[in-house]
């Protein structure tokens, strides 16, 4: 889940994303925003009609390993 409401940040499983940062511009963020690894859902990808943007793995991965205890 990703959040503009950027006081929800805090531990390291949130992570920061700034609309204005070359990562924001490349996943279509209109505002500075949270990226929350705590709150994931699953999606069939027949849902997805379009991508609006996409985020580098790197510390989504590290978020997603603190979450999963990996």
């Amino acid at each position: 889940m990703i959040t503009s409401r950027v006081f929800r940040a805090g531990p390291r499983y949130r992570v920061p994303v700034r609309a204005a940062s070359a990562a924001g511009r490349r996943a279509g963020l209109l505002t500075d925003s949270i990226v929350m690894a705590d709150n994931l859902a699953t999606v069939a990808i027949a849902t997805v009609q379009r991508v609006i943007g996409t985020l580098e793995m790197g510390e989504m991965d590290d978020a997603l390993r603190t979450v999963l205890g990996r």
